[in-house]
């Protein structure tokens, strides 16, 4: 009776460390229960889309493609490639090539940072294709946001910032350190020329310096002295690009690599039991939030795999991260609780208002480079 009692405690803690390792308290980014692997995650929200449309998007200019859409089409394009599906790749290639003739009138014109991160995506589809038709369109947008100051966007303060070496287009909104920071870093992966990722770092400092906090955390703007979820997902997830592939001997590196550590720590603390972020990171009346999680995930599981993060520490938090978005994906592929699109306001009530969106690429996007940073070796 004593040994079969034994027994049986013997393999309720097998089967309890079996669960502990599969559903979060283990830092393995590889084993995963059945439905949250990298590769059927990415699978469905790739294939959700290919089948949706280009959204309706026009804000303040002539509609053209939106910068969640080519976040989200990056994040495709990469899955496709870790994961080897060829088929996947050739039909996100396919989706692109209307924007070279009939739909060429949704080609973002460069004069912002939100239009010129649509250089991302050809950028991508050139280095997996060689097409130099994809080099000329994506070099060009990675080009035209360091040529001076022009058009009606410009304002007095375009000249100030133009003249210090950095595009006329900052305007020191957190978003701004993932859409100048990408494409940049894709024209330098693109192109070998320094001068993309130079200046994207040297952008990044200036970011740094004017909006990160003693908690490591970032304010939406100067104007605006919230930790808005995503606002520093974005930050998280521009830091993480940048990194990734800035050369070891860049000046600014040391700089960047220490604020991103300083912020990953900050977010560690304020991780949900659930493994969720919140819309703002710091108030406990906050509404767990997709698309933040998902770029913090993101930017831990790229730091634990490329060494930057102890793997022990932040590899539980970024497989609780994942565990937890990927349990917000409904039967259609479609993240829910997506903060919808937030411009920058001096008002706590005004963030936890935002609406909860199903499907919004703000939140498809992170899920997709998760997946991608998950497979990458």
């Amino acid at each position: 009776m004593q040994n079969k009692f034994k027994y049986s405690v013997f393999l309720m803690v097998i089967i309890l460390l079996q669960t502990c390792i599969l559903y979060g308290q283990s830092s393995d980014l590889k084993k995963w229960p059945k439905g949250f692997s990298p590769e059927e995650v990415g699978t469905k929200v790739a294939g959700h889309f290919l089948a949706t449309p280009h959204p309706a998007y026009s804000a303040d200019s002539k509609p053209h493609i939106p910068y969640f859409e080519v976040c989200t089409w990056y994040g495709a394009l990469t899955f496709a490639k870790e994961s080897g599906d060829k088929k996947l790749a050739d039909d996100l290639a396919l989706r692109f090539q209307p924007l070279f003739d009939k739909d060429s009138t949704l080609l973002p014109v460069p004069d912002h940072v939100d239009y010129s991160v649509f250089g991302t995506v050809p950028l991508e589809l050139f280095m997996q294709t060689k097409d130099q038709k994809y080099f000329d369109l994506g070099k060009h947008y990675a080009d035209k946001q360091w040529d001076a100051p022009e058009g009606p966007r410009v304002i007095p303060e375009s000249f100030t910032f133009y003249n210090k070496g950095l595009t006329w287009q900052t305007r020191l909104w957190i978003d701004d350190m993932y859409m100048i920071t990408m494409v940049q870093a894709q024209a330098y992966r693109a192109t070998g020329d320094r001068k993309y990722i130079d200046r994207a770092a040297k952008e990044m400092i200036v970011y740094l310096d004017s909006l990160q906090k003693p908690n490591g955390l970032f304010y939406h703007a100067p104007d605006a002295p919230f930790f808005w979820g995503r606002g520093n997902g974005w930050m998280a997830a521009g830091m993480t690009e940048l990194l990734r592939t800035l050369p070891k001997d860049n000046t600014d590196r040391p700089r960047i690599i220490d604020a991103y550590k300083k912020m990953m720590a900050s977010l560690l603390s304020y991780q949900m039991k659930t493994g969720m972020w919140r819309q703002l990171i710091d108030d406990a009346e906050a509404w767990p939030e997709t698309s933040g999680t998902g770029m913090f995930t993101f930017a831990m599981i790229t730091g634990v795999k490329n060494g930057w993060l102890d793997k022990k520490i932040y590899g539980e938090a970024a497989r609780k991260g994942w565990l937890a978005l990927t349990s917000y994906i409904n039967e259609n592929a479609e993240i829910t609780d997506v903060c919808e699109g937030t411009g920058k306001k001096n008002d706590r009530q005004y963030y936890l208002d935002r609406k909860r969106l199903t499907g919004d690429m703000h939140g498809q996007a992170p899920v997709l480079w998760c997946a991608t940073a998950l497979l990458r070796k």
